[in-house]
């Protein structure tokens, strides 16, 4: 009798998928971030601001591209990231609540500091996200630059520290989760060779939303 070889679901994989586009896309938009800290985009050519069009690895163009586009992947994918676990996160949000009005036992410590975290990141990246669409909108500086609600400086304050808040909470949030993460992962790359070599059943991880 033919063995049956327990495999990922496809909401897993889809998971997984999701989250490696999502993290990768953010990575980029990180990395771009990096060049403009460094470098400024401020002054002009070989006045206040020497380094104004500095080249690394990329021109200042490529890198100004590279970030919007970047920023514009990441928007969509969290977007389509909260549609498909709308359930659990509208499901969080209301045992939170109750929770913070006494109305059931508190949570565990993973649990509250991983609900916590994602709140800060979900935050965070929503200031982000409408900083950086601003500036989508609203691409030319100077007296011929339009302000709304704030000026352009602090625009550009709000979009660089909820990127650092953003990045950093994100990083403790993989670093929570890299067990399931590397788990998945040898799983979607290494299981079907597993199978076929030694004959064994792989059971079938607990599903963590992350």
């Amino acid at each position: 009798m033919k063995k049956r070889k327990s495999t990922l679901t496809p909401k897993l994989r889809q998971n997984w998928w999701l989250d490696a586009a999502l993290g990768i896309s953010a990575l980029l938009a990180v990395l771009s971030s990096i060049y403009f800290l460094i470098y400024p985009n401020t002054g002009y050519q070989g006045g206040r601001n020497p380094y104004y069009n500095a080249t690394l690895i990329f021109s200042k163009q490529t890198w100004d591209l590279l970030h919007t586009w970047t920023g514009a992947l990441v928007v969509m994918v969290a977007l389509l990231h909260v549609i498909i676990h709308w359930t659990w996160i509208k499901g969080t949000a209301v045992r939170s609540w109750q929770v913070i009005t006494k109305k059931r036992d508190g949570f565990g410590f993973r649990l509250t500091y991983n609900i916590l975290l994602d709140a800060v990141i979900a935050l965070s990246f929503l200031v982000c996200s409408l900083s950086g669409i601003y500036f989508m909108l609203n691409p030319v500086s100077g007296q011929t630059g339009t302000s709304v609600l704030f000026d352009k400086t602090t625009w550009d304050m709000i979009h660089t520290w909820s990127g650092v808040i953003f990045t950093m909470t994100a990083l403790l949030h993989f670093i929570l989760h890299w067990k399931w993460i590397t788990n998945i992962t040898g799983k979607i790359f290494g299981t079907h060779k597993r199978i076929k070599q030694t004959g064994q059943v792989i059971l079938e991880p607990v599903e963590e939303t992350i």
